[in-house]
């Protein structure tokens, strides 16, 4: 599980074993988890994170799409 971010205590990584679907994130902090998909960015899947800090997650994954579309497409290169 190769993670590609961290920022305000969240950790943002891709399972290696998930190239066959869109290119997403899944997002840790504090036991809540969170799958992101990157275009568009939307909210796939949500377990804890609270409206207020899901809403922290999507702009910080919207704020760095760039950079973590580049890296899904190394990684599964």
């Amino acid at each position: 599980m190769p993670t590609v971010l961290r920022a305000r205590g969240y950790r943002l990584y891709f399972y290696s074993h998930e190239p066959n679907e869109p290119p997403h994130v899944h997002v840790d902090k504090a036991g809540a988890s969170v799958k992101v998909w990157l275009d568009p960015v939307v909210v796939a899947r949500n377990a804890g994170f609270s409206p207020t800090e899901l809403a922290e997650v999507v702009r910080l994954v919207q704020r760095s799409q760039a950079a973590l579309l580049k890296a899904w497409h190394e990684f599964f290169r």
